[in-house]
């Protein structure tokens, strides 16, 4: 174990735990109002006509006519509306905003105005999508030979849905107006993300819009994009009324309203030799963009890159779509596009087994990559991987491969079941996107007491970033934690680092922290205000080409492996969890503590994705839009999970360190499905498998 692997208490862990952490609900400001929005109840048509109550003094009505800049949400591209003008695109989709004193009369507002709409024939399902919003496609060896040579074709076909992130803090900001500037408070991951798009929509400069981040309970990706439509919209309702605007969704607004995981289809055709050897695959994956393209573009792209897992396939071609529907907008989750990858190819490896007459786990270990393999990209693993090893371990953890001989052929009324999942995450930003977009900045500041400051926009959610940060900083200038400080940013205070997304922050921005804190320390004066600004520099890859796909699609990447073990009582169509484990390789760990936290949750919601998360749209609406219907694991349908966490340093990360967040949702999902698929024997093309499609099964 490294020495700054040694747990430490939280940086903000007294702040939250004495109740003294400040929320966005917590926040109040002289004169505020609250703000409702006014949503569309048709998932598609024309707006004819807006009849609106007469406003008692104090209220008021705030819509696109208000906006000075541009009425469209600044995300990868803009094409959703901050409010509706003309027409509606999806059930939720914002219309207008009233604002007053009393909440509960800003509610009867809303409540008492009709719209009337001109309504259209909506599409609801990926299936009738017929207009795409991205489209992508990559090669690699000659697939069209493996095709035509091929003595055995095998073609699946794999579905996703929803899955809601379901974060304990409801979205949330407030806005306030104040010389000529607009200050936006809010729950958010991302506070550049959110600034850029202010500015957007109120067409000012960059320097009359001030961000802050509050304390955010949670986001896993669900507030790297919508907090920038709520704070657009709480700022052209500030400037209107020159008052602070206090905008904040219920849970079922929330839920009904905000971005979703994409549901997906994927469709595989994989062609075999004569020797049953894998010689190529045709993919093809399609998600559900819902009404606004969003970041579905970048989401696609992981789910591209990610197609084929940790397995080398020398010939392959793969196309994917981002189809619009009139359904509420898909964005960010953690995984990013991956977990539906993960959960089709590896549940496509261990049918491909059964096809062919060998073990699940004995087909997979054919293909594994390793250090300098190209890569489905052309691209090349450039670091050790050690999955051989990581394979070593988790055996003698679960004793996979005996369990999985142990329970064939079972005829009882309890079955068992044990299934396995291998699977990366390409660290950081897709291509070259860290270079040519992001272009991270941090700031070390030293005062005159010699305590120091992280000036970065990147933002503790939950995850332990303002902890696992200050231990770099603090382990190189060999000080006490206790003389570091990182507030939530605030974009007047701190430079351009990036969003917090992409299991990006603590090795990208942790290792620029890293280099900062070492020219510091090689140039201290003591009892002296010293300040030291670090820029991101890109480390060797081979060339990102966006147009024809190909390259190093990220500088490395973090590994892991799943086992999950079951009983099924198929008399009921019940499931009892009898044992679930993980090993990863996230380079170094910079806190053990944290780095469980993150296994153990992301292992969780994996098994929800897999297991009981469902989310439909009926006739256009979110169907579960409360925690009443939606079901998410809790402490009673898990058991202790097992974890380790295997040195693999990585030298362009602080310490070695790699991204950890995101990797850990990936395998639990299909590993449950491949356990439930033996206990049941039967093949499942579909997630989550809920105690209905249990019992349909058997």
């Amino acid at each position: 174990m490294h020495k700054i692997s040694q747990s430490v208490t939280k940086a903000d862990h007294r702040e939250k735990m004495s109740g003294k952490a400040r929320y966005i609900a917590d926040l109040n400001f002289d004169g505020m109002l609250y703000a409702k929005i006014l949503r569309s109840t048709k998932a598609c048509g024309e707006i004819k006509e807006i009849k609106l109550p007469k406003l008692l003094e104090g209220y008021y009505i705030v819509d696109y006519r208000d906006i000075k800049g541009t009425n469209l949400l600044k995300v990868v591209t803009s094409e959703q509306p901050i409010f509706a003008e003309d027409r509606v695109n999806f059930i939720g989709e914002a219309i207008l905003l009233a604002a007053g004193p009393e909440e509960e009369r800003v509610k009867d507002i809303i409540n008492s105005i009709e719209v009337i709409y001109k309504e259209e024939t909506p599409v609801l399902t990926l299936e009738e999508g017929k207009e795409s919003a991205a489209e992508y496609e990559y090669k690699k060896g000659d697939v069209e030979k493996a095709f035509s040579t091929a003595a055995r074709v095998i073609e699946e076909t794999f579905y996703t849905g929803y899955q809601e992130q379901a974060y304990i803090e409801p979205q949330g900001v407030i806005g306030c107006f104040k010389n000529n500037k607009v200050t936006i408070y809010g729950s958010m991951q991302c506070p550049y993300y959110v600034k850029d798009a202010v500015v957007q929509t109120l067409g000012v400069k960059k320097d009359q819009v001030q961000i802050i981040q509050a304390t955010t309970g949670g986001g896993f990706g669900g507030k790297e994009d919508y907090p920038s439509l709520l704070a657009a919209q709480a700022a052209v309702a500030a400037v209107k009324i020159k008052k602070p605007i206090r905008l904040i969704l219920s849970r079922r607004e929330d839920m009904a309203v905000t971005p979703k995981r994409h549901p997906a289809k994927l469709n595989y055709r994989v062609s075999l030799d004569g020797e049953n050897r894998i010689t190529g695959m045709e993919i093809d994956i399609k998600i559900d963009g819902g009404a606004y393209a969003g970041l579905s573009s970048v989401v696609l792209q992981r789910s591209l890159i990610s197609a084929t897992g940790v397995y080398l396939i020398p010939n392959l071609k793969v196309q994917g779509k981002v189809m619009l529907t009139n359904t509420v907008p898909n964005g960010a989750f953690r995984g990013f596009g991956a977990p539906q990858s993960f959960y089709a190819v590896e549940t496509l490896m261990a049918h491909i087994g059964k096809e062919i007459g060998v073990t699940p786990l004995e087909l997979k270990k054919a293909y594994l990559v390793k250090q300098g393999d190209i890569t489905a990209t052309n691209g090349k693993f450039h670091y050790p991987v050690i999955l051989p090893q990581m394979l070593d371990k988790i055996e003698a953890m679960s004793g996979y491969s005996e369990k999985k001989e142990r329970y064939r052929n079972q005829n009882t009324r309890f079955r068992k079941g044990i299934g396995m999942a291998l699977f990366l995450h390409g660290c950081g930003f897709t291509g070259s996107a860290e270079r040519d977009h992001i272009k991270s900045v941090v700031k070390l500041v030293k005062n005159k007491d010699d305590t120091i400051e992280i000036l970065a926009s990147n933002t503790d959610i939950g995850q332990g970033l303002k902890t696992t940060l200050s231990k770099v900083v603090a382990e190189v200038l060999e000080i006490p934690l206790e003389q570091i400080t990182y507030s939530n940013p605030d974009t007047d205070r701190v430079p351009n680092s990036g969003p917090t997304v992409a299991s990006r922050s603590l090795m990208i921005v942790g290792k620029l922290l890293e280099r900062a804190a070492r020219r510091l320390k090689e140039n201290w004066n003591l009892g002296e205000y010293q300040v030291v600004e670090e820029h991101y520099k890109q480390p060797y890859m081979i060339p990102w080409d966006p147009e024809t796909f190909s390259g190093d699609a990220y500088p490395t990447y973090s590994w892991g492996i799943n086992v999950v073990e079951v009983e099924v009582d198929t008399l009921l169509a019940t499931t009892e969890l009898l044992g679930v484990w993980g090993v990863y390789d996230v380079g170094t760990v910079i806190d053990e503590t944290i780095m469980r936290g993150q296994m153990e949750g992301g292992m969780l919601q994996g098994l929800g994705y897999g297991s009981m998360e469902k989310m439909e749209n009926y006739q256009g609406a979110v169907k579960q839009a409360s925690l009443t219907d939606y079901i998410i694991p809790t402490a009673k349908d898990t058991l202790p999970f097992e974890t380790a966490a295997m040195d693999n340093p990585y030298d362009e990360g602080p310490f070695g360190a790699k991204g950890a967040g995101e990797l850990t949702i990936l395998g639990t999902a299909p590993a449950y499905s491949e356990a439930i698929e033996q206990a049941v024997g039967a093949k499942i093309y579909s997630i989550p498998v809920t105690p209905e499609k249990l019992l349909e099964l058997i």
